[in-house]
């Protein structure tokens, strides 16, 4: 699984960095989000599909 990031979308919400900071930060210069780890681990995959699921404008989605 890998995450993707539309930047285009991206608001700097930060709706995925307050559940899966481990894996998402919003650039407070940009407000565009940073992803940190972009090929969670299985045990990871659910916190971090429950964190894309959270994005309000859609600009995280999960691939493979």
């Amino acid at each position: 699984m890998k995450i993707i990031a539309d930047f285009d979308k991206c608001e700097g919400l930060g709706m995925c960095e307050a559940m899966a900071n481990d894996f998402f930060e919003v650039d407070e210069d940009e407000d565009k989000v940073v992803v940190l780890d972009d090929s969670p681990t299985e045990a990871d995959r659910g916190h971090v599909f429950a964190a894309v699921q959270a994005c309000p404008v859609l600009a995280l989605t999960l691939e493979g």
